[in-house]
């Protein structure tokens, strides 16, 4: 055998590399693409095809972005909510520009698990006055939440960040615990975001009693974790939806899928179609009432 051909086959054996967000070059993992698409819901014969056709596009240096465009393209023309859970990090980052739709988001996953939780309020520190994005409380519990948006999946979260909550949480607490006017005893910080954490940031929460919360952390009480468990899926999800029209339930303070569910008045309030509202719904029902393991 000569030594093209052997180069060759070589060449063939070799992984394809390609490109994360963050611009570093790994191996392609068909594993980890064909597990996205069942953890989405999508039948394992639909799984396997999406991913056979995606592996016979590839070529070296693709973005995972591209990689995703391509499955989910597949995907939301043969099965739409499952397209919505395949989609489930990027419509969370679709919750912005300004992140109070996602503090919002937020505030319900804390109302789901039982918390009042108020959103966006000042609070009086020691010494400075400080706006808290949400303050969720429970019996003698109560929680100052700050929530880290960002709209692009590679910006993470550094230790300025804990740093910085610490000290303002802090602040807080010591004039909290002047006022002797409640049964709350048990104050904590917590930091939510959509993207991730460094590994100094999570040294210094763990260390300084911060709760940290990014997409896949902690494994089991991550966001991710946190939205299918509860099907607190945003209404950004929805591939039934334009984009405009999205931004017209933000706007209206519409987050959650299941406030559609819960309401279907509003669909008929801004004037959709009999059409579209019967598949607005059947992807929505299918959200709310079926349980996934999420992207």
């Amino acid at each position: 055998m000569n030594k093209e051909i052997l180069c060759y086959i070589r060449s063939m054996m070799e992984p394809i590399k390609v490109r994360k967000y963050s611009g570093e070059l790994v191996d392609f993992d068909k594993g980890k693409l064909l597990q996205s698409l069942k953890n989405a819901k999508a039948d394992p014969e639909l799984a396997h095809r999406i991913v056979d056709k995606v592996v016979r596009e590839l070529y070296s240096g693709i973005s995972t972005k591209q990689i995703y465009s391509k499955a989910f393209k597949i995907l939301k023309s043969e099965k739409r909510p499952s397209a919505s859970r395949y989609k489930l990090k990027r419509a969370i980052m679709e919750l912005g520009p300004s992140g109070f739709p996602f503090e919002q988001f937020i505030g319900h996953i804390f109302r789901h698990d039982g918390y009042t939780a108020d959103v966006g309020i000042i609070m009086q520190g020691q010494c400075v006055t400080h706006e808290v994005d949400v303050l969720a409380c429970k019996d003698n519990r109560c929680y100052i939440v700050e929530c880290k948006y960002h709209n692009h999946p590679a910006k993470p979260n550094d230790i300025k960040i804990p740093l910085y909550i610490h000290s303002r949480f802090n602040d807080i607490k010591g004039e909290l615990l002047k006022d002797h006017s409640h049964d709350f005893t048990d104050y904590k910080s917590w930091i939510f975001t959509n993207t991730r954490f460094t590994l100094d940031a999570i040294a210094y929460a763990e260390c300084s009693g911060l709760q940290l919360v990014s997409w896949d952390y902690p494994e089991d009480k991550s966001l991710r974790h946190r939205i299918n468990k509860s099907k607190l899926f945003p209404i950004t999800a929805l591939t039934s939806l334009t984009k405009k029209e999205k931004e017209t339930f933000l706007e209206q303070g519409v987050v959650l899928c299941k406030e559609i569910y819960e309401t279907p008045e509003l669909l008929h309030k801004n004037g959709f179609s009999k059409t579209r509202i019967m598949k607005i719904q059947d992807d929505i029902n299918d959200l709310c009432e079926n349980h996934s393991d999420g992207e």
